[in-house]
């Protein structure tokens, strides 16, 4: 059996140094839920999962599987305990949309990793996603070690690309912290 091609050097930050450009950005909104369960306990990367039917909201069922970077506003502090004043924070993401082939899922799910490490897990508590682009399309993998490798790196794509100024700005949109009312009266919304 012959050896998997390489894949070519990844690139360190995605999307225009102009900020999101259309679709981008694309929002989404659900209660925080309990995925897989592989995130944290077998890659060490802790997902925050919303529901998929957010995509179905305002058009986005169609959005490409694959990894995506934004920002995430949930109303939690920055320990993860839930804010009952409805203020929350926003931290970075990076995002999967997909199947994850590796794991040979039956159905599409949405895993956003919140690039800060919280005390606590926060189920239930509201997320707020602005996706403001696209860093790469699914794949399969050979190794658990190498799709841990490859998530790492959009880690590091995520982060860096989100500390342009550009995307600095989106993360003052009030969307991000406004947890109830219009636009968040469902369990996913837009």
């Amino acid at each position: 059996m012959g050896e998997l091609p390489s894949r070519p050097p990844r690139e360190r930050i995605a999307g225009p140094h102009t900020g999101p450009e259309i679709p981008f950005p694309i929002r989404l909104s659900g209660p925080i839920v309990k995925g897989f369960g592989r995130g944290s306990a077998e890659l060490g990367i802790p997902t925050a999962n919303i529901p998929l039917a957010g995509l179905s909201v305002g058009g986005n069922e169609n959005v490409e599987s694959g990894v995506y970077y934004g920002w995430a506003g949930v109303d939690v502090d920055d320990t993860g305990k839930r804010e009952r004043d409805g203020r929350g924070g926003v931290w970075g993401m990076v995002m999967s949309i997909g199947w994850n082939p590796f794991y040979k899922n039956k159905v599409r799910s949405v895993e956003v990793n919140i690039l800060y490490d919280f005390e606590h897990d926060f189920y239930g508590a509201r997320m707020n996603l602005l996706i403001c682009g696209f860093i790469r399309p699914e794949y399969d993998y050979v190794s658990k070690e190498s799709l841990i490798e490859d998530i790492r790196v959009d880690i590091d794509v995520a982060r860096r690309s989100l500390e342009r100024e550009a995307y600095l700005k989106v993360k003052e949109e009030k969307y991000l912290r406004e947890f109830g009312g219009a636009g968040h009266d469902n369990d996913v919304a837009n």
